[in-house]
């Protein structure tokens, strides 16, 4: 799985929305994605965070060839307050998806 944290710059929050909606939604009808959420912080109406689950390597792999992911990576950093900060993890309970 996939952490992403995000911070946005307070006067593009609407912008940052309408892309990582659709970001999302188009991951979601990824075959390997099993998971695809945008959290915002309860404190913070500018800090969120991806959680991203996908089925294994190649489903990643994939999802980063898709025209919704280049169209993320083109759009995102103008966005941000700083760069996004992206963290692998592996569940340990439960288990590991397979």
């Amino acid at each position: 799985m996939i952490v992403v944290r995000l911070e946005v710059k307070p006067d593009r929050v609407n912008d940052f929305l309408k892309l990582v909606t659709f970001n999302a939604s188009e991951s979601r009808k990824e075959a390997g994605n099993l998971r695809f959420d945008v959290i915002r912080s309860v404190d913070n109406a500018t800090l969120y965070r991806l959680y991203e689950v996908y089925r294994d390597d190649d489903a990643v792999r994939a999802h980063q060839a898709t025209p919704h992911y280049a169209k993320w990576r083109a759009e995102i950093e103008d966005l941000l307050v700083t760069p996004r900060l992206s963290e692998k993890f592996t569940s340990v309970s439960p288990e590991p998806y397979s």
